[in-house]
């Protein structure tokens, strides 16, 4: 028998923290998906070519599961740091003897398992539209969990900067929707001109779901090992920072 050590119980109920309501933290992310599916792939279907043979309704599928991965883990580390701050409830946590690495551990632990749940979720739904293909499968397990481990630790970041809900607001909404929706979710960057190409480089959101959607057509406007390597470095750096706020207990500790 396994035993619960603090981070272990932590982890435990942040999960069940989103998945009593899951209708809303999986089930509303998954409608949302599809709705964008039926409405790009019945409008740009026959006007978009991708990848040669790669029909525009199979290239949006892992760019919509890649998007709602990113952003439910964003959501739930976010969430549940803000909710705990402005509820008064984080002072449960605080007394407990957990480091912080435990705290680390437990909530981007959680915001990958409810970013991959609801990342599978879209996909199960999505593939009655068209199939995809499994060019490379290692490379959509590897940038599924980096992409959601990425942005589970930006939400702990988030969360522990802001105070109230209107700033996390402008965190979500200036921050990471347009960082989201600029990174080739509906297009290929292949298709914009040089100067958009050179700005969308810039974005690592891009290359977390360009790694992703190589691992399904094996063909990507970057190398994924490229990609790889700079959504790597990119945790690597937001890991250091989200556990020095952690260790130093940046707006959590009087």
């Amino acid at each position: 028998m396994i035993a619960v050590t603090g981070w272990h119980a932590l982890l435990y109920k942040e999960v069940l923290r989103f998945w009593k309501v899951g209708f809303q933290t999986v089930g509303a992310p998954v409608l949302t998906a599809v709705l964008y599916l039926m409405v790009f792939g019945h409008v740009l279907e026959n006007h978009v070519k991708v990848y040669g043979t790669v029909s525009y309704t199979a290239f949006l599928i892992p760019g919509l599961v890649m998007m709602s991965v990113l952003q439910n883990a964003f959501s739930n580390s976010s969430s549940s740091i803000i909710q705990s701050k402005i509820m008064g409830s984080m002072v449960f946590v605080l007394l407990t003897p957990l480091s912080h690495w435990g705290w680390f551990f437990a909530y981007v632990g959680s915001s990958i398992i409810r970013g991959l749940a609801v990342g599978l979720g879209v996909f199960i739904v999505t593939i009655f539209f068209a199939m995809p293909q499994f060019a490379a499968p290692v490379w959509i397990v590897v940038f599924a969990f980096l992409g959601s481990a990425m942005l589970g630790t930006l939400g702990l970041i988030a969360g522990l900067w802001a105070e109230k809900f209107d700033q996390m607001a402008v965190f979500q909404n200036f921050l990471i929707m347009p960082m989201t929706f600029l990174s080739g979710v509906f297009y290929s960057i292949g298709s914009l001109p040089p100067f958009w190409q050179a700005v969308s480089h810039l974005n690592p959101f891009f290359y977390m779901i360009d790694g992703f959607r190589y691992g399904f057509f094996g063909v990507s406007d970057a190398s994924p090992w490229l990609s790889f390597g700079i959504v790597g470095v990119a945790w690597l750096v937001v890991s250091a920072i989200a556990v020095n706020l952690l260790r130093i207990g940046y707006k959590i500790r009087g």
